[in-house]
């Protein structure tokens, strides 16, 4: 396997990946953040025949399938099935200006509200008595379908 770097002024890096059988794949990472991964004719490695932008997360997400940490459980093999997920408090929330408790997030989704983001600062494990505001973020863990019916919650659908 080759693999080459180029600086791409004004734009970003793009690595470019040959690998033993002669395929050839390129990521294209912006200095903004966002990737794009190219795939190439085996005959003409010139033609991009597809490309792909990922997210920083998707692209976390595709580099530990492709090389999982030994440390970290393999998530693909489904020995958890946790979601993480960011939900924003509008100023239409039901639950602006009231305590976290209020929400009963745990025993209505079985999503846990692990940590409060707001502009002043983070505020990690915050208690029932936490008074949620307008433009605060909740990172909440739990399934896919409790993350889900949790911010379903909060918009007060």
């Amino acid at each position: 396997m080759s693999m080459k770097r180029t600086p791409l002024p004004g734009v970003g890096v793009q690595y470019d990946v040959t690998t033993r059988s002669g395929r050839h794949l390129s990521v294209v990472v912006h200095q903004d953040g966002r990737r794009f991964l190219g795939f190439y004719a085996a005959d003409d490695p010139d033609t991009c025949q597809a490309s792909f932008r990922l997210d920083a997360d998707e692209a976390a997400s595709i580099a530990a399938l492709i090389a999982p940490d030994p440390e970290t459980p393999d998530l693909a093999m489904g020995e958890l099935d946790l979601a993480t997920e960011r939900i924003p408090v509008a100023a239409k929330s039901p639950y602006r200006g009231r305590p976290l408790g209020d929400t009963r997030a745990r025993t209505r989704t079985g999503a846990s509200i692990v940590a409060v983001l707001r502009r002043t600062a983070p505020h990690p494990a915050p208690g029932p008595d936490f008074r949620l505001e307008a433009g605060d973020i909740l990172v909440v863990v739990g399934t896919r379908e409790g993350v889900e019916e949790l911010a379903q919650i909060i918009a007060g659908g």
